[in-house]
């Protein structure tokens, strides 16, 4: 059997890996096992699997497999530098069993070995080795590997480039291989078998492009003989030719393969033995094998013609190497995972088998000691004389006060003597027991012997003869020790007792061994299930998901797709991206509720949608917001798709999952809270006609429906203009004033007044808002209609508009008052607050002076000092108003000022200057200065910074109101073509739309199922659905609900008495339907309920037949119930 790559095998690969890989981006790395690992690369809507298996293989894989519960230390390193990175190039080293995969053009690298123990490396841009599989010491044939080291790409085979194709190198290479086989002949080495394949493996060694099995490939294409000697073909220029010929035959191969996008791959197997009647009827009807029917041999990238004539060989041929190569290994790996867990299973049931053996053999032992108790008081009752004599006989022995030992010599003396009572005594004796062990027959055995005795009693020598005759072997009496101390009877009604005590016993016995035993099956089913959970899942192809599968979906009931998003991010992808004219939006003015979109019909987008439809996706808007947990049942909206707008009122472009309602919104009635679980199954095209779409085509009675909703449920909102889920108010900070920004910390208070806000808070605001602009300025406000919605977190137009005037009046105010206090602080508070602290100062002269207006010569003191202090601070803060060189002086500070005047008027400002830098004072002005300069630094770069995120600001407004300019554009230019394509996207999503027809929730028996797909939806959108599960707002996490789902499922399942195994039986489990079912993973399944917590109500499988009698109670009719009495 094949297990590793050969030189064209990575050739082939490597080119698909090219195609394949190139421009995706490695989201992730697993590991598998200790020597196979899986990278993980995507890109929007495509994504692939990259099995590696050091030195053996290398490909794309469709199978999920269960990955390590934590990463190696290997693949840790390949997270770290490679994760999120692009492939930019994949290739083959030289013609070397070695694949390269260049990361951000070459920046990374990866190499991955096929030969000898195989190795993966990561470098640089410079071939360092970043991290290595394992590390390689020097030795003969390879160099050193290891971190820190270079990568050494020169000594691969053919580096340089393939040399060219001549006859010269043929010539060389047979001449090499000639050379090689004399030597070993000299060295006088035996060899055990006769070599076979000379010619072969001699062109695979001189010339490695061409592995072993395509020269015998060409060879057999050729007619060229195998088996012809290296020398035969030397001295033979014709021979030469041929073979060159070959080459070029097996070269020609080669182009042809690696030129087409995918390489055909072909399987070579054989067949089982258990399938030869299939066999025949598989090559009669010339259909393909089924995968269990072939043992897989060998794979290729090219038909073998050595094998063509084989009758044993099969052929399967596949599209794409890859997909050859996966199926070859996973399909061995798929029959040992098999077998470790049909493995464990066997031991799991030998284990509860030995159990319950132990169980009966203690029962059957309890059961023996009663029968031979009964046997023992039958037998003393058989012979009450006997017995007697013999124990008096031995109680008189021992009141005679005769040794133990004596008493055994004299029994085996008396035996001698054909004594009966000495016969019947089995020696040695107990004694110490004071019991004694006699050799008694049964009452049938009884009978018999005394049969005999009377026959031969006239003569005692014929006595003697027949027991003479009679053989020891044939002693069938029964051994019974009896107590001395009592009499016949007592020791009979003593075996009674015994097997009394015994029968009690049995009977604990038997209980406590039926509970062990149900507790040694529960470990043991326990043990089982967590060793099954630890080994590897059985391999299942992975389902490739549908488009629309990435956001919240369901069909309604009349056939209509309706999509929401997840988050903000993916409600503006379907706003973008999907919804068109004729399509409905569907919201509710509650907090956390998604937007909701209906796809009309592409067909007939002006076909107006069903009521059903509309309720059914007014129900998910609801139920995806606040009231599901609040148990809050409210209503929701729907507008057409020329309605909605990202266009704020004022012009502006609102942030991802905001959008603007233009006129009037169409009320539904209130939601009722609740969803279900359910199955999609996906059939093929060919079962499409087993199934009709329940679309309603009555275009009049969905326009009255509509209309009735309307008028019952629409309030006059002719100018209503109102934000809605949970919009915040202008007291935001100011980063929030360009929310297409990123800013850092900064401030901005040049937009008090905007209406945008930041929607990157996911915790408060996690849900869409919208703002709806009137079209008619004369009506009322369309809030002052509506009835109190207690979840309704927007306010109306015109209080929304009174506080945000109060705010920007409290902005304003607040900017005067904090302009005013600055003032102060510079001018005015020296002359106010300082003022009257000096006026307690002043001496009664000066008061008496200011009274009359005079001041005094000495009222200012000299403070030159002190001005040539303050000058240089003041004069470092431009805009403030200077402080007053003049403040009045306490009372005895005027002499002390006089004498520092005269004591420094001869010193100069550089002395002062000096004399301030000795005594400490010079510090404290320039870290003042310092810090004043660098607060202006600070200042001036949140100018910029504000700047610039304006600049930004109106770089991205621009942009958006550009996008949405266009795209009104072309909804007009679209609506004057009808039946047209809009453009490749919209051709992508009409495509898809046709899906639609290949998905239902009740299978039909003659369908033929390709997937199964989760779907939670309005419960009332899955009537028809056969696995259905009912949820409503409870506390049960989703995660857990989702086990307890698939758990029941499964179990029933499990019963043979639900299964139908032809699959006809529409309220029966389907085979095909448990295999799908058993291909979801948990977290695939998660994603799809929208909700967090939930309450699942009657988990049953087939809606129809398997609800009856199911969950807890099971109906009426039990205890003290009336049926029941």
């Amino acid at each position: 059997m094949k297990q590793r790559f050969s030189s064209l095998d990575v050739q082939v690969i490597a080119h698909e890996l090219s195609n394949k890989l190139t421009s995706l981006r490695l989201s992730n790395a697993y590991d598998l096992s200790s020597r196979i690992f899986l990278l993980k690369f995507h890109k929007p809507d495509h994504r692939e699997q990259l099995l590696i298996e050091s030195g053996f293989r290398c490909h794309l894989t469709s199978f999920s497999r269960a990955t390590a519960a934590a990463p190696s230390g290997f693949i840790s390193k390949l997270r770290k530098f490679l994760k999120t990175r692009r492939v930019t190039s994949v290739s083959q080293i030289g013609t070397d069993r070695i694949i390269e995969l260049q990361f951000s053009d070459g920046q990374y690298r990866l190499y991955l070995e096929f030969y000898a123990a195989g190795n993966i490396v990561l470098t640089d841009a410079e071939l360092n080795v970043l991290a290595l599989l394992r590390n390689v010491n020097e030795g003969a044939e390879h160099e050193q590997v290891r971190v820190g080291l270079k990568y050494n790409l020169t000594l691969r085979q053919n580096y340089a480039g393939v040399p060219e194709l001549t006859q010269q190198r043929v010539k060389e290479g047979l001449q090499k291989s000639i050379d090689r086989q004399s030597s070993e002949d000299a060295s006088g080495k035996k060899t055990k078998k006769k070599k076979q394949n000379v010619l072969r493996q001699a062109l695979a060694v001189s010339l490695p492009e061409f592995p072993p099995m395509l020269i015998d490939h060409a060879l057999h294409v050729k007619n060229f003989d195998p088996e012809s000697k290296p020398d035969d073909i030397l001295n033979r220029e014709e021979r030469l030719e041929e073979l060159l010929d070959v080459l070029k035959e097996a070269q020609n191969v080669i182009q042809e393969i690696t030129s087409r996008e995918k390489a055909t791959g072909y399987i070579i197997g054989k067949w089982r033995q258990n399938v030869s009647g299939k066999r025949d009827e598989i090559e009669r009807n010339n259909i393909d094998p089924e995968r269990g029917d072939v043992i897989y041999d060998d794979f290729h990238p090219f038909k073998p013609r050595q094998f063509a004539n084989d009758s044993a060989a099969v052929f399967l041929e596949f599209e794409g190497f890859n997909n050859t190569v996966d199926e070859f290994f996973s399909s061995i790996e798929g029959q040992k995972l098999k077998s470790r867990l049909q493995e464990r299973e066997d031991t799991a049931k030998r284990k509860i088998d030995h159990a319950r053996q132990a169980h009966e053999q203690r029962i059957q032992g309890l059961q023996q000691v009663q029968e031979i108790h009964v046997r023992k008081a039958q037998a003393i009752e058989a012979n009450l004389d006997r017995v007697t004599e013999a124990t008096a006989a031995l109680n008189g022995l021992i009141a005679q006060g005769m040794d133990w030992i004596e008493i055994d010599r004299l029994i085996e003396r008396e035996r001698t003597r054909n004594n009966a009572v000495a016969q019947m005594i089995q020696v040695p004796l107990k004694l110490y027991e004071n019991t004694a062990t006699l050799l008694l027959a049964e009452y049938e055995d009884e009978l018999d012997e005394g049969g005999d005795i009377t026959d031969s009693d006239p003569s005692e020598s014929d006595e003697e003869d027949t027991n003479t005759k009679k053989p020891k072997a044939d002693d069938k009496r029964l051994a019974v020790d009896i107590d001395l101390a009592l009499s016949a009877w007592s020791n009979a009604r003593q075996y009674y007792d015994q097997k009394k005590t015994a029968a009690v016993k049995e009977e604990r016995t038997s209980q406590a061994s039926a509970k062990a035993l149900k507790s040694t099956e529960a470990k043991v089913a326990k043990d089982l299930k967590q060793g099954l959970r630890q080994e590897k899942e059985v391999l299942r192809p992975v389902r490739k998901q549908l488009w629309f599968e990435k956001f919240i979906y369901f069909v309604s009931s009349d056939g209509y797709l309706v999509l929401a998003g997840k988050d903000a991010q993916q409600s503006e992808i379907l706003y973008k991206r999907y919804l068109k004219k004729g399509d409905v939006y569907v919201h509710a003015d509650l907090e956390g509720s998604t937007s909701v979109i209906i796809l009309n019909n592409s067909s007939d987008p002006t076909a107006p949608i069903s009521p059903s439809t509309l309720s059914q996706a007014g129900t998910l808007a609801v139920a995806t917001s606040s009231a599901w947990d609040s148990k809050a049942i409210m209503s929701a909206w729907w507008a057409n798709a020329d309605q909605v707008s990202k266009l704020a009122s004022t012009g502006d472009v609102l942030v991802p999952g905001k959008f603007h309602i233009k006129g009037e919104k169409s009320y539904l009635p209130p939601a009722q809270l609740l969803l279900g679980f359910a199955v999609i199954f996906q059939i093929s095209e060919d079962s499409v006609v087993n199934h009709r779409r329940h679309r309603v085509q009555d275009e009049s009675g969905v326009a009255n429906s509509e209309k009735t909703l309307v008028d019952e449920n629409r309030p006059d909102d002719e100018e209503s203009s109102e934000r809605v889920d949970g919009e915040r108010d202008d007291t935001e900070e100011d980063e929030d004033d360009f929310p297409d920004t990123d800013p850092k910390n900064e401030e901005d208070d040049d937009f008090p007044d905007t209406e945008l806000k930041a929607g990157g808070d996911e915790e408060e605001f996690p849900d869409t808002e919208l703002q709806i602009q009137s079209e008619d300025e004369g009506g009322e406000d369309d809030s002052r209609a509506r009835p109190a919605n207690p979840l309704q977190t927007d306010v109306p137009e015109s209080r929304e508009q009174d506080a945000v005037d109060d705010y920007v009046k409290d902005e304003n105010s607040s900017h005067r008052d904090e302009d005013s206090q600055n003032t102060d602080i510079t001018g005015d508070h020296l002359h106010g607050q300082d003022a009257s602290s000096a006026k307690r100062h002043l001496s009664a002269h000066q008061r008496r002076l200011l009274k009359k207006g005079q001041t005094s010569e000495h009222s200012t003191p000299d403070l030159s000092d002190v001005e040539s202090e303050i000058a240089p601070i003041n004069s470092s803060q431009p805009g403030t108003k200077s402080k007053p060189a003049s403040k009045p002086l306490v009372r005895g500070k005027r002499g002390k000022n006089k004498k520092l005047t005269s004591k420094y008027a001869d010193q100069d400002e550089e002395d002062r200057e000096l004399a301030l830098q000795i005594l400490g004072s010079k510090a404290g002005q320039d870290k003042a200065r310092e810090e004043e300069a660098a607060k202006q630094q600070r200042q001036k770069a949140s100018e910029e910074a504000k700047q610039r995120r304006r600049e930004q600001h109106e770089r991205a407004q621009k942009q958006g109101r550009d996008r949405e300019e266009a795209r009104i554009r072309k909804l007009e230019e679209d609506a004057g073509r009808e039946g047209v394509a809009e453009d490749e996207n919209d051709d992508d999503t009409a495509r898809d739309l046709t899906l639609l027809n290949t998905l239902t929730l009740g299978p039909h028996p003659a369908d033929t199922l390709l997937a199964a797909i989760p779907v939670c939806a309005p419960w009332s959108a899955l009537g028809r659905a056969k696995y259905r599960v009912k949820l409503q707002p409870g506390s049960v996490k989703k995660g857990k609900a989702v086990r307890e789902i698939l758990g029941g499922w499964m179990a029933q399942a499990g019963q043979r008495r639900n299964v139908d195994e032809k699959g006809d039986d529409m309220e029966k489990f389907w085979p095909k339907e448990v295999e799908l079912l058993k291909a979801w993973k948990e977290a695939e399944v998660l994603g799809v309920i929208p909700v967090k917590s939930v309450r699942v109500m009657g988990n049953q499988a087939a809606s129809k037949g398997n609800a009856k009698g199911s969950g807890k109670g099971g109906g009426r009719g039990g205890r003290g119930s009336k049926r029941a009495r």
